[in-house]
């Protein structure tokens, strides 16, 4: 088995440079891309690359972390779509040949804390 870290990595750079030949090589032919907040699935290589290559706007995005086990990668993103900036979540798996066969997007919203606990935080 190949290392998982290195095959997203791999992925999350073809995405950035929207090498999408390369991207759809470290996939799994029947990847599974899930979206719990909108509910929304994605099966099958072909159909999440053009996904990702019809996704509208100028995006970026760069790692912020990554947490690797043999069989499981968490990664942290910063993203940018023109001049909004989010975070995104995603836990991946990986099939027998080092490619990618789940992924878990998590896209949080950012809200304002709740009163009460100014005395103990820093805002930044």
């Amino acid at each position: 088995m190949t290392d998982l870290r290195k095959t997203v990595e791999r992925f999350w750079a073809a995405a950035e440079a929207r090498d999408w030949d390369a991207f759809a090589g470290t996939l799994a032919e029947g990847v599974v891309y899930t979206l719990p907040q909108t509910r929304e699935r994605i099966a099958g290589r072909e159909r999440y690359v053009r996904f990702n290559r019809e996704y509208p706007g100028d995006w970026h995005l760069r790692i912020e972390r990554v947490v690797a086990e043999p069989s499981q990668v968490v990664t942290w993103l910063h993203v940018t779509v023109g001049l909004e900036e989010m975070y995104a979540v995603s836990f991946f798996t990986g099939d027998e040949s080092g490619r990618i066969a789940t992924i878990t997007d998590f896209w949080p919203e950012p809200y304002e804390p709740p009163a009460g606990r100014e005395h103990l935080v820093e805002r930044y």
